[in-house]
């Protein structure tokens, strides 16, 4: 967002909505949350409407006036949906052209075509992570999933030993790298650096996959052994085209965004003058609006048009790509409404006083909160939106690199223990034919290693940063 609308939002934010204590307050959060747990895991009610219904809890327990959470809340869904919904739908496309194109068949195709034996499940976290960089993660593991399991089929491989490495590529990329939404909001939230957080991340992201993919996948394939589910083997998504992209022109459009973003953020860093004509170049080509916007467009001809797609069906690619984002912007933007309501309400700097109580580290803390916040509720992206919402006041006088590390710190919290009440372990469970006890042996720990690992290498390069 550019400095003149954050100006504008600021100035039409609501005053604070309740000067209630620290522990009608705490009390006022525990209550909220637990409406918006109950509502979600007992009564199935959708995320969007449990998030709204959750931050007018949140309001009168606080004992706030109804109209002022209301504006409240408001006031922080259209401050969400305008800082990253533009992101979001921008991030929908590429990934939809991405896939009816056959540029993920492509890049999986060359990938596997060179890897053998040992370093297979190497070879699905590459597949994996550059998959996942642009695609939402439901949309990659139906992706993926069916490559996983023709790989493990005819290479006779186990199925844990391939799919553990593809989903920790998928998992690490969407709870830690933006464009996801997730990174996104959290970013934008503590008024982080993208490109800082994004180089991070994926200093982060590297030894966190490593651990959790290839190296945990030994360990899963001992302890469950099941064979690739015959009936989850669909037809691959480019089988009817006639052509499809190359390799090379595939692998350039996607990291193309993430380059723009990384040249922004090292002439910030290097050249560090805002009157350099290079600086004002790469400040704005690198900003995720503009890297993401560049990148559909250039895809549009290095995937569209090389797969033969016309004028036509690159409208109607695009057309199909945005209405399945409709409910993840709608859950974006009442994360956010939720994450304005507990500001307002005067949540945030209670936490940071008992921070300063208890002596508790900033980065720890924030992952706590995104702990707790995903284990109640399930989802990565509102556990990730809610902590950066609670540890907004934890940013305070962080330098950069700090806040950059406080998103990661969020973003490895919020992938913690996937259980029952998360779509993602259903989806999971199905696809590999396991049982519930089997799928937390395997998703659910590697989610928890990932989580811990990520906190590991944050706290790490916070000493030496």
């Amino acid at each position: 967002m550019t400095g003149l609308s954050v100006e504008i939002l600021a100035a039409a934010a609501p005053a604070p909505i309740t000067s209630a204590g620290d522990t009608r307050l705490g009390v006022a959060v525990l209550a909220a949350i637990a409406v918006i747990v109950l509502l979600i895991t007992r009564l199935k009610l959708h995320a969007f409407l449990a998030l709204t219904v959750g931050s007018l809890a949140l309001g009168v327990f606080a004992g706030a006036p109804l109209g002022k959470t209301v504006a409240s809340f408001t006031a922080g869904l259209g401050a969400t949906v305008a800082g990253v919904g533009v992101l979001i739908a921008l991030g929908a496309i590429l990934g939809r052209l991405l896939a009816d194109s056959g540029g993920a068949d492509e890049i999986v195709d060359t990938i596997l075509a060179r890897a053998k034996g040992r370093a297979m499940p190497w070879a699905m976290v590459l597949i994996a992570s550059v998959i996942g960089l642009p695609l939402f993660f439901e949309v990659g593991i139906v992706l993926l999933i069916p490559v996983v399991l023709m790989v493990a089929k005819r290479g006779n491989y186990s199925l844990m030993r391939i799919g553990i490495p593809a989903l920790a590529g998928l998992s690490v990329m969407h709870g830690l790298i933006p464009p996801h939404p997730g990174p996104l909001v959290a970013i934008d939230a503590l008024h982080a650096n993208l490109g800082v957080t994004l180089a991070l991340g994926v200093v982060v992201a590297i030894p966190t996959v490593i651990v959790a993919g290839p190296l945990f996948s030994r360990y899963a394939a001992r302890w469950v052994d099941v064979p690739a589910p015959e009936r989850m083997v669909p037809q691959r998504p480019s089988a009817e085209l006639a052509h499809r992209p190359r390799f090379g022109a595939t692998v350039f459009t996607v990291l193309l965004p993430v380059a723009l973003m990384l040249v922004k953020a090292l002439v910030d860093i290097v050249v560090d003058d805002p009157a350099s004509g290079v600086q004002r170049v790469t400040d704005v080509a690198g900003s995720p609006l503009i890297a993401l916007l560049t990148a559909v467009l250039v895809g549009m001809f290095t995937l569209g048009r090389a797969a033969g797609f016309t004028r036509e069906r690159l409208s109607t690619t695009v057309e199909k790509s945005l209405a399945p984002i409709a409910g993840i912007l709608l859950i974006v933007g009442a994360g956010g409404g939720f994450k304005q309501t507990l500001i307002d309400a005067g949540v945030g700097g209670a936490i940071l006083d008992l921070s300063k109580q208890w002596s508790v580290p900033a980065l720890l803390l924030a992952w706590l909160i995104a702990v707790a916040i995903r284990l109640a509720t399930g989802s990565a992206t509102v556990a990730t939106i809610s902590a950066a919402g609670l540890a907004g006041p934890l940013a305070a006088g962080m330098s950069t690199t700090e806040t950059a590390l406080l998103v990661l710190a969020i973003g490895s919290g919020s992938l913690f223990f996937s259980h029952v009440n998360d779509a993602g372990f259903w989806l999971v469970k199905e696809y590999f034919g396991m049982t519930v006890g089997q799928t937390v042996k395997t998703w659910s720990v590697m989610e928890t290693i990932i989580s811990v690992a990520g906190l590991g290498c944050v706290l790490l390069l916070s000493l030496v940063l």
